[in-house]
């Protein structure tokens, strides 16, 4: 029977190996999050010079700080949302990462920060349309080491299985967000299935603030596949 004494030994084990370990991803999740926001401002702002008198002026090009865990890029008609969480997690046993030899080696290598990556319509933003949907797009990981791996839409490199083998940097950072921006553009708003707007309210039609009766979504009324992440 373990006694008072071995519980707190074993309290403070975990105090001292697992809170430690989390602070550590914690600490890697943060700075990760500022680098990603200093490349965001910069690839808005390069992006913006170069198509000067390319595209027409009312085409917004933008970066926007919303905190220590939120940051927006608006390119043209999308907005793509860049959320950091601020807890730690691990994987559940059937996750592909426990089949990695470099988490195998040490388990403590599955623990990690996330920063997501969602994409929603603009004019949601613009038009406070607080019932539309956005779309969750990618996912950025990153270990107590500043190893990572990513999924997502048209995220090629850095998969799970290569976990392990390469540390985050600033070239990574803007290629995963050159290609969340490129699938975003690609994306396109389709016309909602009958069936998913065939009914409205009275309050719909009658709200007096213009532009926001109806939910509008990328794909409303249509299955969002994750089949390629």
């Amino acid at each position: 029977m373990e006694t008072q004494s071995d519980l707190r030994s074993q309290i403070k084990d975990l105090l001292v190996s697992k809170s430690n370990l989390k602070q550590q991803v914690h600490d890697n999740t943060l700075n990760l999050f500022a680098e990603l926001k200093d490349v965001l401002h910069e690839f808005c702002t390069e992006l913006d010079e170069e198509l000067e008198e390319k595209i027409d002026k009312r085409i917004r090009i933008e970066y926007m700080d919303k905190g220590k865990s939120e940051a927006r890029v608006q390119v043209a008609a999308d907005t793509l949302v860049f959320a950091m969480h601020t807890n730690i997690f691990t994987f559940e046993r059937e996750h592909r990462i426990w089949h990695n030899p470099y988490v195998q080696a040490d388990r403590a290598n599955g623990y990690c920060g996330v920063i997501s990556i969602y994409n929603f319509l603009a004019d949601s933003f613009k038009n406070k349309r607080s019932d539309d949907e956005g779309y969750l797009i990618g996912r950025i990981f990153i270990n107590r080491e500043g190893k990572f791996f990513v999924e997502g839409k048209r995220q090629d490199r850095w998969r799970v299985d290569e976990f392990g083998g390469a540390q985050i940097s600033r070239e990574a950072i803007l290629e995963i967000l050159e290609r969340a921006i490129l699938y975003s553009l690609g994306f396109d708003l389709l016309m909602p299935a009958y069936d998913a707007v065939k009914r409205v309210t009275v309050e719909q039609f009658d709200s007096r603030q213009e532009n926001t009766q109806f939910q509008t979504g990328k794909r409303l009324g249509y299955e969002f596949r994750s089949d390629d992440i």
